[in-house]
């Protein structure tokens, strides 16, 4: 209603974002009487109703699943694809962080200073079978058992560095 998007229009995003979300028949049901899972789902394709151009999004599919989890990161991925939405996402998942990311950047637990910063260079839709693929996994749980020191390893690209700002700041 805010983006002043028609009656019609708004139906048929709705419709399209409750399907993708698997709530088709759920639309009329209050927050209390729906799963935790369903809530995740929910403030997922709330995210996504006004076609955001960048999405926050801090452990997303943490509520859910593993089988819905990863249906969603394929159907997550497929909205990126069609629609090219830059995302910030916060995930303590390794997979998902691979799976969905063009970039990863790990942080240490003391400071949040950057312990390990990766461009994942693998061709989409992503393969979780893939052995290269299976390759990011594997060195990212390497940085993680290495006990998140406080080393600062430079980004591969840096053309690709993304500026990210603390709350409060610009």
């Amino acid at each position: 209603k805010q983006l002043k998007v028609p009656k019609a229009e708004q139906k048929e995003r709705l419709n399209n974002l409750l399907s993708l979300a698997h709530l088709e028949g759920h639309d009329h049901l209050y927050p209390g009487q729906i799963s935790g899972g369903m809530k995740q789902r929910t403030a997922v394709i709330r995210a996504l109703a006004c076609s955001p151009r960048v999405l926050l999004m801090d452990e997303p599919l943490g509520a859910v699943d593993h089988q819905m989890r990863q249906m969603l990161q394929e159907e997550l991925e497929a909205i990126w694809l069609r629609d090219r939405t830059t995302v910030l996402m916060v995930t303590h998942d390794i997979d998902e962080a691979v799976y969905l990311s063009d970039r990863v950047i790990v942080l240490s637990t003391h400071g949040g200073k950057i312990a390990d910063d990766r461009l994942i260079m693998l061709s989409r839709p992503r393969k979780r079978d893939d052995r290269t693929y299976g390759d990011y996994v594997r060195k990212l749980r390497d940085v993680l058992k290495g006990g998140y020191d406080d080393r600062v390893s430079p980004p591969q690209d840096e053309r690709k560095i993304i500026p990210l700002c603390r709350t409060g700041e610009a």
